[in-house]
């Protein structure tokens, strides 16, 4: 059965009562999510399974940036790219909008969230621009993903966001970078700016974790999680000479740990780290950069540079089996293990930032 005939086929079940807890399964058990722009200029948020195939293509009204599963039901959180300032949630089953998320007034969304441990609760990034100050929304899941809170994020520019394992703690990344909506995309405080990763529990700031002062100009961009809830976390350097690393590691209650790599190498990631990863076994941590076409992985414990590929325009990544699936804007879906053999598969898409698990 075809995609559409299948996904009407379900839906008319699920109208029909006859599916009464859906899950992801009934929609091909994909295992991770991206958005992507097709060849007419459309754009779709994909789910993709274990062997990269894509299990469905679902319409956006825009370009995406990333997105949230809910742990449980067959729902996705798509989210516009920043500074936008809505995010759709999409039924996985039937392809229809559920709800969309406004921003409220003088806030956008930074492209990322994440749900809560039961499902009931989703976080978002966002940006107060009038304060100059990061705010995490907090929306009922349950009941039509109305806002219900919201908090501050522990520092300037949120952007990615995680729920560490089995918790419903979260690690914010604080890009530190002031922005506003008059200005686009300019950076309006870099000699001051002051990147964190902040850890809140209840609505409230529980750690905060800085960079050394020499290194306040790397911004603190995207995250992953180990299996054990270590952070690794990948930055976008903001100053002139090239950065002493972008790619780092945190545990609660410890000091920040820098990974360290050849000057060459760093200089190869062209200040820019797109899209950061864990392996499944929490050994090794993984880094693309888009601008410099680079695929690379660190040992997570010791911090030193291992390998690394040539991958044109890559960005999203993710962990399967004993490597990592990626992503580029060239439409490529390609694995890549530690023994440097791969697998590709390519759709005929241009896929966007993030390749999010499920």
């Amino acid at each position: 059965m075809e995609l559409t005939g299948r996904r009407q086929f379900l839906g008319g079940l699920l109208a029909a009562g006859l599916i009464p807890k859906p899950t992801w399964a009934d929609v091909g058990s994909p295992v991770f999510l991206s958005a992507a722009a097709r060849p007419d200029g459309s754009y779709v948020l994909c789910g993709i399974d274990a062997q990269l195939q894509v299990r469905f293509q679902i319409p956006l009204p825009a370009r995406g940036h990333a997105a949230a599963a809910h742990p449980t039901r067959p729902e996705a959180v798509a989210f516009a790219r920043r500074p936008g300032t809505f995010a759709i949630v999409i039924d996985c089953i039937t392809g229809q909008e559920k709800a969309r998320l406004e921003s409220p007034s003088g806030r956008h969304f930074y492209g990322h969230g994440t749900f809560s441990l039961d499902g009931s609760l989703l976080f978002t990034t966002e940006n107060d621009y009038e304060a100059g100050r990061g705010r995490i929304g907090v929306w009922d899941a349950q009941n039509g993903y109305t806002r219900i809170d919201e908090w501050d994020s522990g520092g300037v520019g949120p952007h990615d966001i995680k729920r560490l394992p089995g918790s419903d703690t979260l690690v914010v990344a604080n890009g530190g970078i002031d922005t506003h909506p008059d200005t686009g995309r300019t950076k309006l405080n870099i000699p001051t700016m002051a990147p964190n990763l902040a850890y809140i529990d209840n609505g409230a700031v529980a750690e905060t974790a800085m960079l050394p002062q020499d290194m306040h100009k790397n911004s603190i961009r995207h995250l992953a999680l180990s299996p054990l809830g270590s952070v690794a976390f990948g930055m976008q350097w903001q100053g002139d000479q090239t950065p002493q690393t972008l790619v780092g590691t945190h545990q609660q209650g410890h000091a920040i740990s820098l990974m360290t790599a050849p000057e060459d190498q760093v200089r190869h990631l062209d200040s820019y780290i797109g899209s950061v990863a864990y392996s499944t076994d929490g050994d090794t941590v993984a880094v693309t950069s888009p601008r410099g076409g680079v695929v690379q992985i660190y040992d997570a414990s010791s911090g030193l540079f291992m390998q690394d590929s040539a991958l044109s325009d890559v960005s999203g990544i993710a962990p399967i089996g004993d490597g990592f699936v990626v992503t580029t804007g060239t439409g490529e879906l390609r694995s890549i293990t530690r023994d440097e053999g791969s697998f590709t598969n390519q759709i005929g898409v241009k896929w966007d930032n993030h390749l999010v698990a499920i």
